[in-house]
């Protein structure tokens, strides 16, 4: 318990830095006068280096211990946050995408320590594994939540640079500290896993992880660069109004994630199946096709938003809450990371799908067909959700 717990703060913390650095990075350049699809272009990297990291991440943890993927995704960010300390003139496309990629790398690094350990601590106990899960993601989320206001904030106050360079010697002070305390033996399978192990031989897993690329995909196609530059843009928003608002935002949706565990159970009765996931998928893709809807139709668009953005959150988290469970239920105990990193490899393409299309879409389309495509994604989260077990 020792260990998930300094696992979990260094996760915490790392959350909080990459809330920030999201924000800052969006408002910041945007400020600049790069368009929506250069935006969105800093963030490719991000995403696709996401990708492998958490494929060849799962491999790695289950050789070495959960320790060495967190200690290094900690320092990695400190190295990413420095490169981003360098004269205004230097911060071209190309350079941030560098930068954002060891950004990238070190999330899902971290990431993968903390959802991987939760199933170790907790055991066979179904009930107990759903509530931990639900809690660790939950409150990583309201972190993150945090972190994009003090992204806006930073920004408005002390400018980018100062912004970036306290967040590195805060996170450098984690990894200090995760050095010298976590146990190197955390998680290590019994085995030692081969290249062929990479990929899943679960067919659940796989199934589960399909439905997750497309509803992390069906989030970000509208959220990641589309929502922040029609705030400003098109709302007239101050950069510390956008941050404040997704802040609470995030922050809003991750309390419902650790609530999950108390509202599954009177719909359901029991812990979540695949029925849960199709029920809750199936509601999603409601709500951004009625907030497009109100939007062509002409209602005033500030309060369409706030209150589309509100039940996306309710109903997103719920979605999320239930997959992330899923999956750590799914995964065998020894080696856990393999399905885990497999897992949240499918979860960073989706992000990945997602960032690339709010960028192209918003440009050329805007908001309303961002919605129309995330509407899509959260009908393809459903049926694929629709093959998943069943409870007897």
């Amino acid at each position: 318990m020792g260990q998930y717990a300094l696992i979990t703060g260094s996760y915490w913390a790392f959350t909080l830095t990459d809330g920030a650095l999201r924000m800052l990075v969006v408002l910041h350049f945007h400020t600049l006068g790069y368009s929506p699809m250069d935006i969105a272009l800093l963030f490719l990297f991000y995403e696709l280096f996401g990708v492998v990291t958490n494929l060849f991440g799962g491999w790695l943890a289950a050789r070495t211990g959960l320790a060495v993927t967190v200690i290094g995704g900690l320092f990695l960010q400190v190295i990413a946050l420095s490169m981003l300390l360098v004269d205004a003139s230097y911060l071209s496309v190309s350079y941030v995408m560098v930068a954002q990629a060891f950004s990238g790398i070190a999330k899902d690094l971290n990431k993968m320590g903390a959802k991987s350990s939760v199933k170790l601590v907790a055991g066979s106990n179904q009930s107990r594994l759903y509530r931990w899960v639900a809690w660790l993601t939950g409150s990583k989320n309201a972190l993150k939540g945090v972190g994009f206001f003090v992204g806006g904030a930073g920004l408005a106050s002390i400018g980018f640079s100062a912004s970036i360079a306290a967040m590195a010697m805060a996170i450098g002070l984690v990894g200090i500290l995760a050095l010298l305390l976590l146990d190197r033996n955390m998680g290590k399978a019994s085995f030692q896993p081969k290249f062929s192990d990479l990929l899943s031989k679960s067919r659940r897993i796989n199934q589960l992880s399909a439905a997750r690329l497309f509803l992390f995909g069906s989030r970000d196609v509208w959220f990641v660069v589309a929502l922040p530059v029609f705030l400003q843009l098109e709302l007239g928003w101050s950069s510390v109004s956008v941050g404040t608002f997704l802040a609470l935002w995030i922050i809003g949706y991750g309390f419902i994630q650790a609530m999950a565990p108390s509202i599954t159970p009177r719909l359901d009765g029991r812990v979540p199946d695949g029925r849960t996931a199709l029920l809750w998928g199936l509601t999603l893709a409601l709500v951004p096709l009625g907030i497009a809807a109100c939007l062509q139709l002409g209602f005033d668009p500030a309060a369409v938003v706030v209150i589309g953005l509100a039940l996306f959150a309710l109903v997103f988290a719920m979605n999320s809450a239930v997959h992330s469970f899923l999956v750590v239920s799914y995964a065998d105990a020894d080696g856990v990371s393999l399905d885990v990193g497999f897992y949240y490899m499918a979860n960073a393409a989706g992000r990945l799908l997602g960032t690339v299309c709010s960028g192209w879409m918003y440009q050329s389309y805007g908001l309303v067909a961002c919605l129309g495509l995330s509407a899509v994604f959260v009908v393809s989260v459903a049926l694929v959700s629709s093959k998943l077990p069943r409870h007897s």
